[in-house]
């Protein structure tokens, strides 16, 4: 007995079956946990959004608290993030407004495009030989594409009940963020403290370090993030308005939003617009595609590696396939915040294991003595 405990697979082999005991266990109670997700999926939005916010906010805090009061500070960061939001509104969004209307207008015109587009591409020697040799059926895309079009949009009235759920939620989000955003931008500095008082002596510089990596990680995603998706979103706007495209603004926003998934938001954002011209006129759907490609050549060489670096140092590969899971379990939900859950989770295993080896060598060392 002796002998095996003493073998390098004991330990860790002992220590998986017990989680997987303590996981089988828990599952046979997870009614007593189920308050508790409750009250994890009711916190986790408001938390989420003034996280984000607190990311973004606190370079200016923290330049304003150097010469005025933090709480002046954090008010002025309050007004000026009004001034900036009030601004966009009235210079952009009755413009925005007129094109989402017409776009919703012309909806069923832009169905037929799609159909008519997908036809002529049906049409086309080449497809039709593919399709003869290799039994490939496509006779029907054209009216499926148009249906599924055609019943999301529907769907999307439909659901009453769901629009005002979801208006309601975003009401709950803007009256509880601010406060929520206030005391994190107020006693955010104060919060590592407070955690390392719950570590012995003897770890607080080890901890300070593992709290200092998860900030900077954290900080570096997304406030890099939001800098180039704006940035990709308004040189894409802007070359959608040269090429003289339908709906410039509403398309720009959506690439955008989009970009902020990593790898796969810029193809998700961009191929509206790429359909759009393409409902125009071949030629148009071919520079659309061309402006899309220089952007994201700029986006490549210029605005990632200068803004964002390489501070996570995740490969992309591994993006790929956490984006894979995280679309599984969460949704878009998942595709927004799976990159950056998986910078924190690794930046605690490397200083897990890191503080490992520190002391697998200090008492190493120690029976050298």
């Amino acid at each position: 007995m002796k002998e095996l405990t003493k073998r390098k697979w004991f330990v860790p082999g002992v220590g998986i079956v017990m989680l997987l005991l303590i996981i089988y266990l828990l599952d046979l109670v997870s009614f007593v946990f189920t308050p508790l997700v409750i009250i994890f999926t009711t916190l986790a939005a408001p938390i989420i959004v003034a996280g984000v916010l607190y990311y973004l906010m606190r370079p200016f805090v923290h330049f304003g608290s150097k010469y005025i009061p933090d709480r002046v500070a954090i008010l002025l960061v309050y007004l000026l993030a009004a001034g900036v939001l009030t601004g966009f509104i009235f210079l952009i969004g009755p413009p925005l407004q007129q094109q989402f209307t017409k776009l919703a207008e012309n909806l069923p015109q832009f169905i037929e495009g799609v159909q008519g587009w997908i036809k002529d591409v049906q049409s086309n020697g080449w497809v039709q030989r593919f399709q003869e040799s290799g039994n490939v059926s496509t006779g029907e895309l054209a009216s499926k594409v148009g249906d599924y079009l055609s019943s999301s949009m529907e769907s999307i009235g439909s659901n009453i009940l769901t629009v005002i759920t979801t208006i309601t939620n975003i009401v709950v989000l803007l009256v509880t963020v601010p406060f929520i955003l206030f005391y994190m931008l107020r006693e955010g500095d104060k919060l590592p403290k407070r955690l390392l008082r719950f570590t012995p002596d003897k770890y607080e510089s080890e901890g300070r370090k593992v709290l200092k990596d998860l900030d900077h990680a954290l900080s570096s995603y997304i406030q890099g993030q939001l800098i180039v998706s704006l940035c990709v979103g308004t040189l894409l706007t802007i070359g959608y308005f040269i090429l003289g495209l339908q709906y410039p603004l509403v398309l720009g926003l959506v690439a955008t939003v989009t970009n902020v998934v990593p790898f796969i938001g810029p193809f998700i954002g961009t191929a509206p617009a790429v359909i759009v011209g393409l409902t125009e006129s071949p030629v148009k759907g071919l520079l659309v595609l061309l402006v899309i490609v220089i952007v994201q050549q700029i986006d490549s060489n210029f605005f990632s590696p200068q803004v964002m670096g390489k501070k996570l140092d995740i490969h992309p590969l591994t993006v790929i396939l956490i984006l894979l899971v995280a679309a599984n379990f969460g949704g878009l939900i998942g595709l927004i915040l799976g990159v950056p859950a998986y910078a924190v989770g690794k930046t605690i295993v490397v200083n897990m294991y890191r503080f490992i080896l520190i002391h697998r060598r200090a008492r190493s060392e120690k029976q050298q003595i």
